[in-house]
């Protein structure tokens, strides 16, 4: 019996493997596309010894490729049908629309490019590797297409800064500025029951605005993308908060000078704009519950992980 399994293990991996040299090709693009992100923490965390042309550095990443390499190619047969998997998860989505061949292309890139400004690279790869909290559950609560949740966003741009004018490109930011002032003026913080965690849909939510920072946070993501809005929702721990996609450097300038000057000039006075720049240098705007204005102060600066809805 056991040969017998053997035997078939055996007719398995010779049908699943690659010829050479293609198989150590693979594994050696698997590898540079690892040692990168590995170089450059080692190179932020390691004391430069100043050696003349970098050679120390050169060394460093030599060795990483290396080292690699030899785990690599031991676990070469089980990371190629892996591989070979992810690539067909990636050509579903790249042809029907999901998560493609381009969408890992820039999120590589821009991480690679946020690792080399930051002092602590490393944090963002643990942030990226970390598990978001109830993700699945959290998803489906932002039920933003439900006719109750559209209405409500819909009746809060009806009711704040309606009477706004001159400000056509943007609308949808008036109008997103409008839900968070409504659902902020009504929310009413109430703890989870004892021992377990209670994830409220958008549309529970909607009856008494009531419930903890993730209740919060998906009623105030749902209503935003009910009127065309792009949010997110930020883990840092303890807590969860929303923030709206503003755009880049000049649309975070219109959202300062409307938020200031005209939308919330009482709340905002004397008070700095907080938001966040991604790995792609799209602006996140804050919209927790603990914020009076779009913007406000951050409860935690800490970012473990980001859940956004496109």
């Amino acid at each position: 019996m056991i040969k017998k399994d053997t035997s078939t293990f055996k007719q398995i991996k010779k049908k699943l493997s690659i010829k050479k040299p293609w198989d150590s090709i693979i594994i050696l693009v698997l590898n540079i596309l690892i040692a990168v992100p590995v170089f450059i923490i080692l190179h932020q965390n390691l004391i430069d010894p100043e050696w003349p042309f970098h050679l120390d550095r050169i060394l460093i990443f030599i060795v990483v490729v290396v080292i690699q390499q030899l785990i690599l190619q031991l676990l070469k047969t089980v990371i190629i049908i892996c591989i070979f998997l992810y690539l067909i998860v990636l050509l579903y989505g790249s042809i029907f629309g999901g998560y493609g061949f381009i969408a890992v292309y820039e999120d590589y890139r821009a991480m690679v490019y946020t690792m080399l400004d930051d002092p602590n690279p490393q944090d963002i790869i643990i942030s990226k590797l970390l598990p978001f909290p109830n993700k699945l559950e959290i998803i489906d609560a932002v039920d933003y297409n439900t006719p109750l949740v559209r209405n409500f966003a819909v009746s809060a741009t009806t009711k704040f800064f309606k009477e706004v004018k001159g400000y056509h490109d943007e609308r949808k930011m008036i109008q997103c500025f409008a839900v968070f002032k409504e659902i902020r003026d009504q929310w009413n913080y109430v703890n989870d029951p004892k021992g377990r965690e209670y994830i409220a849909y958008a549309s529970e939510s909607l009856q008494h605005f009531s419930g903890d920072c993730d209740d919060h946070a998906i009623l105030m993501s749902a209503c935003i993308r009910a009127i065309g809005g792009t949010p997110r929702i930020i883990h840092t721990g303890g807590h969860l908060y929303p923030e709206m996609l503003v755009g880049n450097k000049a649309d975070l300038e219109m959202a300062n000078y409307l938020i200031r000057e005209v939308l919330f000039v009482k709340e905002s006075r004397g008070k700095e704009i907080h938001y966040h720049i991604d790995e792609r240098g799209q602006i996140w705007l804050n919209l927790d519950y603990t914020a009076t204005y779009p913007g406000g102060p951050f409860m935690s600066e800490e970012i473990l992980g980001a859940l956004t809805f496109n």
